[in-house]
């Protein structure tokens, strides 16, 4: 039936949102009234569903009374049921069928390890309980490899069947294209009886092995849960129309509910909710503002944060508790921050979350005996009343929250803390809002917009306590509360269209004559879409539909949507769109689509909100006057029920506007207004005072207050430089690292994702202050990579600015970032020659260059610098880009420097300056007490040895490293610069230290460490390096560990592979097994230690490079034995399609990851030429071989070493 017949006016309706903790409910009575219910989402003692029991309630059903279509119309609903089984792993046990080779390119994945310190490598759990390899193979370009065998695969399938698995997911090499043998596993898989089967190319066509094939297996592995879900709600309701709230933020009709669609279906919902309720309350604003707001969704486990300037903004693929997506979600980002988040006090900083004390028990005051929460420190505040709060708590679940056991906790606490409860609680509320306020940071960095012209708009249970808070640590000065924002995701579902997407993948170049088949695949692909609402008897005429192509620059991963349309409407939409975003644009770099995408819908419930006349101002109802803690003190607040207020009124801050669902705290110095459409704006009226009563002494909040402020500092600078950059090493493999530095040149924070950047870039900085005594002036930047002054390899280039604030003589703090340029000349492309002997041969030295004059580039200079030299750089104006994107991201650097000073003062960030260095010493010498004195002697397969003794002094917590016994300086190029050395000291005893402290120069205060001059680990020049950062680094790192005992060796080599021809020039690492320790096994095929670099995606690799990848596998039984057994290596097979020359630059060909504790050592690795003829020749640690076509290229990585006898 039609929804606009004139008969079906008069019934319900149910918008659901079914959260974590609460599910809330908007219901639209048959008169056209909105009514709202909140109940717990797990209450088994209670209900079986919260959902039903909630819709019965409003009806006032009896409790197993069935729901019947003549009084309810439809009910549309978000739920986390597929997120949650995702989060604890409790979907349905899934069957992965794969081509033959690739049985754990899902595990292997992009090698990349979550946390950069961990010792103990933990990936997350794999959603597929078996797989199968099918004997196919397509080519990337479409050519038949290999035709699927049939028989072979109906056999292992119906075992799998036998063995009781009933959903499968086929995910095969290009099957995003080339569907035939996917749809033939198909259709096996359905005559054996399997209930649940996803194809890679039905769920998500799109290039990309690793996210596609992830994105399947979810699918596989929760649709079967959303299944029985639907069925468990649909069962209370026969005959009612059900619909879903999809990842991509569109409703779908339940039966039509799919796993890879239901991920964010709870969050979606309150984006649709707080984008149009924004454009309507912009709408009646007097100046016609475009809308832009920020919308901050805090619940009670983490805080959803989004943008809407408009538009929807959807991603095409994200992570999601270690999963990677390749479905169209809504942008939202998570961070684990709500009113549930744990508070504790470690001894010197106060953290809050990331652990949440969820629904069960909840936090303190909820009566089930929970830890201190967010919430907590609220109630404690006063800014959450208990009186005026839902009383759904105690056994009865009659009762209000309970205040008492907040303050006997808080009382308690303050006795460890040595200050007031009221101020531990206000200082944890402060580090509670500045994760959110960074978060905000972020996205907004990356997306390149400034968030101070925006409006914060606020809803979820907790946002109203926080918002003028979160506002004003981002310098926004307007929030905007809608009267539904306690349930604004339920409001959402009931506001939102339904819609049906569809993309399909091009890979293909822009140009006139590739419009026809763009125009082809939409046209088919909105056919299909449209046939979907066709079966549920929707006119066509009433659908909209939106068509649109995903564009990128060759070369670059970064694809931006923009609408289809005429060849130079899609390239000035791309440029605008990327401006936007990067800040500039690629000159005469072609463009390519990388997919097309459909959109239909039907749009939802039109929003219609009643304007009311404005009421002339008066004094406002106050129920009552409560205590409220703010700033530091306790204030008089006006207690106002939201109910009381009408349009018009004002009430100035401090006060508290209490509501059914949500409370709102107006905050001293803040107004709140009532619109015309009953919403509520804050606004700040009196400008916000700088803190500058703070004082330099330690206090436990600004500990780590700071912390985060420093580190995000960086983590802005990193975005700004990876969406600036040009160099794919940068861009992609975030070969980069950002930090800032106080004004002796001692790191203070810095945001590394190769741990080989991480102590070294102090190095840098120090020659840069030590060089340029007399002539440094503001305005000025400064760039080198040459290793005997502070530079890793040559590729590496940092860039260095001063940063002066206003009337310095001298520079207050640094600011640098360093990237991992593609070229620097040198005697191969790519800059990493296996054979050289002398740095020439490696490229252009830079040593201490000024970049930038009192502002002005001096770019001519520079580029004939790159042009010199006996092997000068390959691409100069690539160069140089790279190096402007390093000179913008130190400059974000410096404004947030400033502005952090303008808060805070400046003798008190650098007194933080200090205290964070003196935190991360405490931590490291704490560490220091449990070691004792150990030395190892490691050997290199080209002869050479790393000698280090470590000793320790208990008393004054100190040790001293002590590299003599190393070799002298190597004629080939495996000598590592004093900085790389530095950087596997740092990083060893930072990964010493169980806790996230943060990676800064205290860090190194307890160390001394002596590296003999003219040894292999402190070269002269013209000594050869670019071996030393990859190879050495990872050999220096194992020795320590060997030293201190502390776990066996991981891969002593990161396997670095380059290949090329005149045409084509790719280089990657690969992984292997990482070593054991006392109480944990190894982890196998995972990037260790010194470098945690992306790999390249098969499907990527072979559409851009003429080679054919035959296989990526973990090698079974490489790892050590032992009490604890070593993580295994990987084989890797590379067929070459044309000739090319491969070089391998490796290690542990010869001596193997040593065993610990009484473990034994890993397996050698093995570099192997298979001839086409089947020939094999077996070749060294370094070596270079020319490769025809067919040959292929085995690299068998090392396993890692065991730990303890077995």
């Amino acid at each position: 039936m039609s929804m606009r017949d004139g008969v079906q006016d008069k019934k319900w309706q149910f918008w659901i949102d079914r959260g974590g903790t609460f599910t809330d409910i908007v219901a639209k009575r048959p008169d056209g009234q909105l009514v709202t219910h909140k109940l717990l989402s797990e209450n088994p003692e209670q209900y079986r569903d919260a959902a039903v029991a909630g819709i019965r309630h409003l009806l006032g059903l009896a409790a197993n009374a069935a729901i019947t279509a003549t009084q309810v119309e439809c009910v549309k609903m978000g739920t986390t049921v597929a997120t949650n089984a995702l989060l604890e792993r409790k979907g349905e046990p899934t069957l992965l069928v794969t081509t033959q080779g690739f049985r754990d390119a899902l595990r292997i994945a992009y090698q990349n390890r979550p946390r950069l310190f961990d010792r103990r490598i933990v990936l997350p759990e794999l959603l597929y309980a078996r797989v199968i390899e099918a004997n196919e193979r397509m080519g990337a370009h479409g050519e038949l490899v290999q035709a699927l065998d049939v028989e072979s695969l109906r056999k292992q399938l119906q075992d799998a069947f036998d063995a009781g698995l009933r959903s499968v997911a086929i995910v095969f090499m290009h099957g995003y294209r080339y569907t035939d043998h996917e749809v033939q596993a198909k259709e096996l898989a359905e005559q054996i009886g399997f209930t649940q089967i996803s194809t890679s190319h039905g769920t998500s066509p799109l290039m990309k092995f690793v996210s596609r094939g992830d994105t399947t297996v979810v699918d596989a592995y929760l649709s079967p849960i959303l299944r029985r879900y639907v069925d468990l709600v649909a069962a209370d309701m026969p005959g009612v129309p059900l619909y879903f709230m999809q990842s991509s933020g569109g409703l779908t009709d339940a039966h039509a509910f799919q796993g890879k669609d239901a991920i964010l279906s709870g969050p979606a919902g309150g984006i649709v909710g707080m984008a149009r309720t924004a454009q309507l309350a912009f709408a009646n604003m007097a100046n016609h503002e475009p809308v832009q707001v920020i919308g901050f969704d805090m619940g009670g486990t983490s805080t959803d944060v989004s943008h809407f300037a408009g538009t929807f903004e959807r991603e095409f693929e994200t992570q999601v508790a270690g999963v990677r997506m390749r479905a169209p979600m809504m942008s939202i980002h998570t961070v684990a921050a709500g009113g549930g988040s744990i508070l504790r006090f470690d001894g010197a900083r106060m953290r809050v979350g990331p652990q949440s004390a969820g629904a069960n028990p909840g936090p303190a005051s909820y009566r089930r005996g929970g830890p201190l929460a967010v919430t907590d420190a609220n109630v404690l505040l006063g800014k959450i009343q208990p009186h005026y709060f839902p009383h759904v708590f105690g056994p009865n679940a009659n009762e209000s929250l309970n205040r008492d056991v907040v303050q006997q906790q808080f009382d308690a606490l303050a006795q460890d803390v040595q200050r007031p409860a009221e101020a531990i609680a206000e200082g944890f509320v402060q580090i509670a809002v500045q994760q959110m306020a960074n978060a905000i940071k972020k996205i907004s960095v990356a997306r390149g917009y400034d968030v101070t012209r925006y409006t914060l708009q606020c809803f979820g249970g907790a946002g109203g306590q926080h918002a003028c808070l979160v506002a004003d640590a981002l310098g926004m000065t307007r929030v905007l509360v809608h009267p539904m924002a306690g349930v604004l995701s339920a409001y959402g579902m009931g506001l939102a269209d339904q819609n049906v997407m569809r993309e399909q993948a091009i890979e293909q170049l822009l140009g006139a004559e590739v419009l026809p088949r763009l125009q082809q695949t939409i046209d088919a692909l909105t056919k299909s879409a449209q046939a979907e609402f066709n079966q549920q008897a929707i006119m066509a005429s009433d659908l909209e539909v939106h068509q649109r192509v995903h564009v990128r620059y060759q070369g670059s991963d970064a694809a931006l949507v923009v609408p289809f349309g005429s060849l130079q409407e899609i390239q000035q939409a791309f440029e605008k769109a990327y401006q936007q975003r990067f800040a500039f644009l690629m000159a005469n770099k072609p463009l390519m689509v990388e997919a097309v995408s459909v959109e239909v819908l039907l749009k939802g419930e039109a929003l219609a909100e009643p304007v009311h006349a404005l009421h002339p101002l008066r004094e406002v109802p106050q129920r009552e006057t409560v205590k409220l803690f703010a700033n530091g003190a306790w204030h008089d607040a006006a207690l106002v029920v939201r109910e009381d207020l009408r349009p018009g009124d004002l009430v100035q801050g401090p006060a508290i506007i209490a509501e059914k669902n949500a409370t709102t705290v107006v905050e001293p110095g803040w107004q709140a207004r009532v619109s015309a459409l009953d919403h509520l704006v804050l606004e700040r009226y009196l400008d916000k005072e700088a803190q500058f009563a703070v004082g330099t002494k330690v206090d436990p909040v600004l500990l780590e207050v700071f912390n985060n402020l420093f580190m995000n500092i960086a983590e802005q600078m990193g975005l700004q430089l990876q969406n600036t950059a040009h160099s794919v090493n940068i861009k992609e493999r975030l070969d980069f690292s950002c930090a800032l530095f106080d004004a002796q040149g001692n790191l203070i924070a810095n945001a590394p994702h190769m741990p080989v950047h991480l102590g070294s870039m102090g190095e840098s900085i120090k020659t840069v202050i030590r060089e340029n005594v007399q002539s440094m002036q503001a305005g000025n930047v400064y760039v080198l990579n040459d290793p005997y002054h502070g530079g890793t390899h040559l590729p590496d280039i940092t860039v260095i600015t001063p940063v002066y604030l206003d009337g310095s003589k001298t520079p207050d703090f640094y600011v640098g970032s360093r990237g991992h340029h593609a070229d620097i000349g040198g005697v191969t492309p790519g800059s990493m020659p296996p054979f050289s002997t002398r740095i020439e041969e490696e490229g252009v030295q830079i040593n201490n260059v000024l970049l930038v004059e009192r502002g002005v580039l001096r770019e001519a200079e520079m580029v004939a610098l790159l042009q010199s030299g006996q092997y000068p750089s390959r691409n100069p104006a690539q160069n140089m880009a790279d190096l402007k994107a390093q000179i913008a991201a130190n400059e974000k650097g410096v404004q947030e420097l400033r502005k952090m000073v303008t808060q805070f003062g400046l003798p008190v960030v650098k007194a933080y300056m200090g205290h964070v260095q003196d935190n991360a010493e405490e931590s490291v010498r704490r560490v220091i007490t449990h070691l004792k004195d150990g030395a190892f002697t490691l050997h290199l397969d080209n002869g050479a040895q790393i000698q280090v003794a470590i000793r320790v002094n208990a008393k004054a917590r100190t040790a001293e490293i002590d590299f003599t016994g190393t070799s002298a300086q190597q004629t080939n190029n495996f000598n590592a610069p004093t900085a790389v050395c530095m950087a596997a000291v740092l990083y060893v005893f930072r990964s010493l230290v169980d806790d996230d402290i943060p990676l800064n120069a205290g860090c190194l205060k307890p160390l001394k460490v002596i590296i003999p001059e003219g040894s292999m680990l402190n070269p002269l020049p013209p000594a050869s390096v670019v071996a030393g950062n990859v190879e050495t680094s990872s050999c220096i790192t194992n020795a320590l560990y060997g030293a201190l005992g502390v776990m066996a060796s991981s891969q002593p080599t990161m396997n670095n592979l380059t290949f090329g021809n005149a045409q084509y020039q790719y280089y990657e690492t690969i992984s292997g097994g990482s070593g054991a320790g006392d109480g944990f096994d190894g982890t196998s095929v995972v990037q260790t230690h010194m470098t945690n670099s992306r790999l390249t995606d098969p499907e990527v690799l072979e559409f851009r490079f003429p080679v054919r990848l035959q296989s990526y596998a973990i090698r079974e039984g490489s790892g050590g034995a032992g009490r604890w057994h070593g993580g295994n290596g990987g084989i890797r097979r590379i067929e070459f399609l044309e000739p090319m020359t491969a070089s391998i630059l490796s290690n542990a060909r010869v001596h193997p990851a040593f065993g610990m504790a009484g473990g034994s050592a890993g397996a050698v690795g093995i570099n192997r030429v298979v001839r086409q003829d089947g020939a094999q020749q077996d070749v060294p640690h370094i070596a270079q071989v020319d490769m025809q076509a067919g040959d292929v290229f085995e690299i068998h990585t090392p396993g890692g070493g065991g730990y303890g006898k077995l």
